[in-house]
């Protein structure tokens, strides 16, 4: 059965800078790594690592650089589509050794396992922090949802189309999201659309389709849901999910943080 780690939002710096100030982003997702490395032989085989945007800080081609340095040593294939801080004709550039990164246009990719279909989307716009799907990423879906041929799907988005609550990034969702829904809702057979952006676990509805946003890999936007709160974020565990195929699409949480245990339950039990 098909396994996809999904880990967003590293937002790296460039080498011995904190993002805001305040966060180690390249130690965050070296952790991050390390602990995928560690757990494999409880959680494994995993066929690939997504990462649902915002790679970079701001873009810069040493951010790129670093990030596969640090993603590279761990031996998964991994994909990845842009977010509103990706520079996309950068990515594309330092990218431009991997079979699944196009040339030019939108980042936008499908690949296909036995049981398993994933279709990335890229929404993001350079120069803006909201997220829109160009009609070429609309009609990219739509082929790509056509040859599945009824198989599970996991469609991936860095900005998700659902209301948090979180008003100073609910403001940078997925807009002009009608048409996409549609789409979406179409699909015969089992699809998720997974989302990064809002660096929290959370769960909603597009319509008929379950949307899960992953949570940061190294920090998370507060949890403040009061109508004028400030953007801020709060250094909490970073943490990456695991899809699997399980009578259709089953998702975990994974905390980064290394923890004591597993202790049995009842150890003198027989």
């Amino acid at each position: 059965m098909t396994k996809i780690i999904q880990v967003s939002d590293p937002h790296i710096v460039v080498q011995g800078e904190l993002a805001y100030g305040h966060v180690d982003t390249a130690k965050a997702l070296k952790n991050c790594i390390e602990k995928i490395g560690r757990i494999l032989p409880e959680i494994g085989p995993v066929d690939m690592i997504i990462f649902t945007g915002d790679l970079t800080d701001f873009g810069k081609k040493e951010e790129y650089l670093l990030f596969r340095k640090i993603v590279e040593k761990l031996d998964i294939p991994y994909q990845a589509i842009p977010g509103n801080h990706d520079d996309k004709l950068v990515m594309q550039k330092i990218f431009s050794d991997q079979d699944w990164m196009p040339q030019k246009g939108p980042i936008n990719w499908e690949i296909d396992f036995n049981d398993l279909k994933i279709i990335a989307l890229d929404t993001s716009i350079i120069g803006r922090a909201h997220g829109h799907l160009e009609n070429i990423s609309l009609d990219f879906l739509k082929s790509a949802l056509s040859s599945a041929k009824g198989k599970p799907v996991l469609v991936a988005t860095h900005h998700p189309p659902i209301v948090t609550g979180i008003e100073k990034m609910d403001i940078q969702n997925l807009r002009d999201s009608a048409v996409f829904k549609k789409i979406l809702s179409g699909y015969s057979g089992n699809l998720k659309l997974i989302c990064g952006h809002i660096h929290r676990n959370i769960v909603g509805q597009l319509g008929d389709i379950v949307c899960q946003i992953a949570p940061g890999v190294s920090h998370a936007v507060s949890m403040d849901l009061r109508k004028g709160a400030p953007n801020c974020l709060t250094k909490e565990p970073g943490s990456f999910l695991l899809h699997e195929i399980q009578n259709g699409i089953l998702s975990h949480q994974i905390l980064v943080d290394h923890y004591d245990g597993p202790f049995l339950f009842y150890p003198d039990s027989t």
